[in-house]
């Protein structure tokens, strides 16, 4: 049974594989894309793994092909990619440290939002619970596959990674929202914006954002642990635990995605989306500086494929100027 789906690149060709349960990977026919058969098999009313299942043509080595991110659109504007903050257990203590200064003693707003989640949170089924924080951060363009090269806008002050898990889209043609299963990531953020004033936190997510090379089909299992690291210069320069999964988050997924979902304009059919669940886990927060040349990597069970992109910085563009027409 196909349990995972890799995008990738042969000879100039497009092409999609599914991984079984040990990690050997088959060729799919019929379908080049992720979203190709995510489309026929909403066409005959079956599951994205079942129609997998039934589509093998031979194996593949991975080591051969270049990895693609496991979803993409044709019209990267019709992909949106966004995410929720301080949804994890833990995920405020960073958060709080950056803002207590400016908020002079008092609970900061990142507090409070930590704690109206892990209040209201996990409503009863049927039910939404409380709001969570929300970003944006582009469209298709801005995702970038495994290996390659993470790159942090000239103006930017911080380049730091998010390990994350994301929940991955399809509106189906009378607006329904369709799961089609769930990636690694790496959410990628400007740290050092954020901190200067909250308010700003808009601005540090408008930057890239990494996808691993898999689709997890399927529910994602409760209890999801794994590992962050930063390499410099060949070694570990930082290394830690993350956990994620709703047993070690604030808010259910179902909530998460109710109040992405509820706004109209993300239910347009045909469009894919991206939406990262948050962490807890930020190099950031130990007082890591990133730099150039920095390799993330990040990995976790039931993921077979680790996620790692080097830093880099994009050259400066000079000063943006309007003109009337």
């Amino acid at each position: 049974m196909i349990r995972s789906l890799v995008q990738f690149e042969a000879h100039g060709a497009r092409g999609l594989a599914g991984l079984d349960v040990g990690g050997n990977a088959q060729i799919l026919s019929g379908a080049s894309t992720t979203l190709d058969l995510a489309r026929q098999a909403l066409a005959e009313g079956k599951t994205l793994a079942g129609l997998a299942s039934e589509r093998g043509a031979g194996a593949l080595d991975l080591a051969t092909v270049r990895l693609l991110t496991p979803i993409d659109h044709a019209d990267p504007a019709h992909l949106t990619v966004s995410g929720t903050g301080l949804t994890h257990l833990g995920s405020a203590e960073g958060r709080d440290r950056m803002h207590k200064a400016a908020a002079a003693g008092n609970a900061t707003d990142s507090m409070r939002m930590f704690l109206m989640g892990e209040e209201g949170g996990k409503p009863v089924e049927g039910q939404a619970g409380v709001q969570p924080e929300w970003f944006y951060k582009g469209d298709g363009s801005i995702l970038v596959a495994p290996g390659a090269e993470l790159a942090m806008p000239a103006f930017a002050e911080d380049g730091g990674e998010e390990p994350e898990i994301a929940g991955i889209y399809l509106v189906g043609d009378a607006g329904d929202v369709l799961r089609l299963g769930f990636a690694l990531g790496n959410e990628f953020s400007d740290h050092k914006v954020e901190r200067a004033n909250y308010l700003w936190l808009a601005h540090s997510k408008l930057r890239q954002a990494a996808l691993g090379p898999e689709l997890l089909l399927g529910e994602l299992p409760p209890d999801v642990r794994g590992a962050s690291r930063i390499f410099r210069d060949g070694a570990v320069l930082w290394e830690r635990p993350f956990l994620t999964g709703e047993a070690n988050m604030t808010h259910s997924l179902a909530n998460l995605e109710h109040h992405h979902f509820k706004y109209a304009r993300f239910r347009r059919p045909g469009d894919v989306h991206v939406h990262f669940f948050g962490t807890g886990t930020a190099s950031f927060a130990d007082g890591i500086e990133t730099r150039e040349g920095d390799v993330f990597e990040i990995e976790a069970e039931p993921f077979r494929l680790a996620l790692r992109n080097p830093l880099t910085r994009k050259r400066a563009g000079g000063l943006v100027r309007t003109r009337p027409l």
